[in-house]
């Protein structure tokens, strides 16, 4: 959510974000500002689907990075998105390496809002439903690789590549674990589509937002 409990779309701000992340790498604190409070509600949510309770001090610590590295950074807000989720999944798995654990699940923030790909699909209807909490809370029961696609994807707001670089792996395989994510939580609903077949149809379309106001 952004100032004043008002929804932010993370597609949206990412003319804003690169104009802030170049006045930054010029040395322009309160531009580095802005990207943070761009970023971090995004980051913040992927991070407690992973390390849960410890999501806070993972991110500081992947902040202390990008802070150190930023000059190394080449690309416009969404690749700036995509370069902040690297890191922050590097520290959160160096973090569960060091308590010897398997990632986790956790609540994640209720504030965070989901930007669900393709405007016509059987899994936004059915998750148009829901309230944020509630969604959120379903994601959580995601087998580990669906629900860390469909975090990168909804609450990050990465598109299909840009979610598989930060992951490591092919954009099909991103792309096949985020779709049956969302049909696993469609299917949970008990949303069919026109077939009478449950959770079908993911489509790369234009994102909708869950949690907004109508």
């Amino acid at each position: 959510m952004g100032q004043g409990g008002e929804p932010r779309r993370a597609h949206a701000y990412d003319g804003e974000l690169g104009a802030a992340v170049a006045r930054a790498q010029e040395g322009d604190e309160s531009a580095f500002a802005v990207a943070y409070r761009i970023v971090q509600p995004g980051l913040l949510g992927y991070l407690r689907g992973i390390v849960g309770d410890d999501a806070e001090d993972v991110a500081s610590d992947a902040w202390l990075e990008i802070s150190r590295d930023l000059g190394r950074f080449r690309g416009d807000g969404a690749g700036f998105r995509g370069w902040t989720a690297t890191i922050a999944r590097h520290r959160a798995l160096d973090h569960l390496r060091r308590l010897r654990v398997r990632p986790r699940s956790a609540v994640l923030d209720q504030d965070v809002v989901l930007d669900l790909p393709g405007p016509h699909s059987t899994h936004d209807q059915a998750l148009e439903s829901l309230s944020t909490a509630h969604a959120l809370e379903l994601v959580r029961g995601l087998p580990q690789d669906q629900a860390e696609a469909v975090l990168l994807r909804v609450v990050v707001g990465l598109d299909g590549p840009a979610a598989a670089r930060v992951l490591g792996k092919r954009p099909g395989a991103v792309r096949t674990a985020a779709h049956r994510g969302l049909k696993r939580l469609a299917r949970q609903l008990g949303v069919a589509d026109a077939n009478g077949e449950s959770g079908a149809g993911v489509t790369d379309g234009g994102p909708r937002t869950l949690g907004e106001s109508t």
